[in-house]
């Protein structure tokens, strides 16, 4: 069995990851991105949310960030169902420069995404990330 490559250009990822990452960019949330009855499982360091449906869904996001940013790393798994998708981002906000590394599970039905699982770093400030480049080497960026 042959595994299928990771997507690392979002312009080669298939439209649902796009819409996804339009979503993630500009808080435009792009029609059909979710079906009406989504769920997400939301973990941050030391904290848990869940909602149900697109409106609680979309105020989870828009209550830890509300500010329009950039992907700027992002890696796309398909999986049967559904997808992975491990990304980076950033943004300003606050008077701050943020940054954060996030991983999806999500099953897709009929186009939209129906069910997720996000994992998040927390969101570093520009000392937090400071620090980390002083601080550790990392083998791959």
């Amino acid at each position: 069995m042959t595994a299928t490559p990771a997507i690392t250009d979002l312009n080669a990822a298939p439209p649902i990851v796009q819409k996804l990452v339009d979503w993630l960019e500009t808080t435009q949330l792009p029609y059909g991105l979710f079906a009406d009855d989504v769920f997400i499982d939301f973990t941050l360091p030391q904290w848990r949310l869940q909602a149900r449906g697109i409106k609680d869904t979309v105020a989870i996001r828009q209550n830890g960030h509300p500010a329009p940013g950039r992907v700027t790393r992002l890696r796309y798994d398909p999986i049967p169902g559904g997808f992975v998708l491990e990304w980076e981002e950033e943004w300003y906000g606050n008077g701050d420069h943020w940054y954060c590394r996030e991983m999806m599970r999500a099953e897709v039905r009929d186009g939209a995404i129906s069910d997720m699982s996000v994992y998040c770093t927390g969101d570093w400030s520009s000392d937090q990330s400071a620090r980390h480049v002083r601080e550790v080497q990392l083998i791959r960026p």
